[in-house]
This record gives structure tokens, C-alpha cells and sequence, in this order.
């Protein structure tokens, strides 16, 4: 069977060829990552190293699951996912990915949220996560910041990680560091 590759014209800085080339840089890297969960690849529990381009930690502990994946809008009012859910357990400690100063602790609709302003135009969001924190207070990577809760679209037992950059909802996924490479398997040849 053939394939494709779509090419991607890359375009000078100066014409914002890098702020048009992101999103489908971080659309690709959903697609890579639904491919590998998918396939059942448990790609573990990202922490940056020395040697590693990973700064950000992985909000929860056990292995690193996105039960639902980022899905970028056609357009800023466009419906979209803008975030992942992740894997957590009910009642679970989550921690900062990064550090920040928390913006914002509360309920808005039906879900208790804490958002983190990480500097450099980098926003989190956690939900549904109840929080004794307050707005102001400085957190480093690996502080624990609150525990899964309820509410919101996310389905119990996942947590959602809204990043936003400059304003823009990205792919929080881009942040922690590579996914294990893929193994491509033999197409209709019996195992």
C-alpha cells in the first residue's frame, strides 16, 4: 500500500510563518499520539532530565494516558477539544507540571479549576481539581497543587490540562517531552 507525505511550506519569521507552522506542528504530534494510544502504548511517566529537551513534569502518577486528545478548532469560536484529558485517579494528587504562579482558584459553571500562569505567555488550567491554594501563590514543578474532583465535561477518573499560549490553546501533550518511538508492524502478514 502507498503513502503520503504532505509536504509544509515553511515560510520566513517575518511573514509569521512560525505562528501559522505551530498549529499544525502540534496537530501532527496528536495525531502521533492517538496513533500510539490507540495501539495501546503506555508511553509512561515523562520527567525532564538533564539530558532531556522535557522541562515539564506529568501532572499525575501512574503512566501517562490521554483518554481524550486535543482537537484544535477550525477558528477561535469553532468547536474543538482545547485540551486533553488524562488518566487520574478519583481523588489523586496532581501536581504542577512547571513552575508558576497560581492566577486563578474557584469554580466556574460546574468544575472546580486552578490555573497557573507559567510565565512567557504559558497558561495551564486543571480540571475538575479542588485546591486549598489561593491566586498569588508561587509553585514549583512536583508541588502538589490539589486532587482530582468532579464536575465538568471531563469523565470521572480523567483529568483535563487546558495550555494556552500568548492567549492560544495549544496541545498541552507538546510540553511533556517526546512519546516512545512507534513500531511499525507488518501490514496483513500473519504474527
Amino acid at each position: 500500500m502507498a503513502g503520503c507525505i504532505t509536504g509544509v511550506a515553511v515560510r520566513s519569521a517575518h511573514d509569521g510563518g512560525m505562528s501559522a507552522l505551530l498549529p499544525r506542528l502540534l496537530r501532527s504530534a496528536a495525531v502521533v499520539v492517538l496513533v500510539l494510544v490507540g495501539l495501546g502504548v503506555d508511553v509512561g511517566p515523562v520527567q525532564a532530565d538533564e539530558n532531556s529537551d522535557a522541562d515539564w513534569l506529568w501532572p499525575v502518577s501512574g503512566g501517562r494516558r490521554v483518554v481524550e486528545p486535543f482537537i484544535a478548532p477550525a477558528h477561535e469560536y469553532a468547536s474543538g477539544h482545547r485540551g486533553i484529558d488524562i488518566a487520574a485517579d478519583a481523588g489523586g494528587e496532581v501536581r504542577a507540571p512547571a513552575a508558576g504562579v497560581v492566577a486563578f482558584v474557584g469554580t466556574v459553571v460546574d468544575r472546580p479549576l486552578l490555573t497557573i500562569d507559567h510565565g512567557g505567555g504559558l497558561v495551564t488550567t486543571f480540571e475538575p481539581v479542588a485546591s486549598t491554594l489561593r491566586a498569588g501563590e508561587e509553585v514549583s514543578a512536583g508541588d502538589a497543587i490539589g486532587t482530582i474532583s468532579t464536575g465538568g465535561h471531563a469523565p470521572a477518573g480523567a483529568l483535563h490540562i487546558g495550555l494556552r499560549v500568548h492567549g492560544a490553546y495549544v496541545d498541552p501533550m507538546s510540553m511533556f517531552g517526546p512519546v516512545e518511538r512507534a513500531v511499525l508492524l507488518p501490514c496483513c502478514a500473519p504474527l
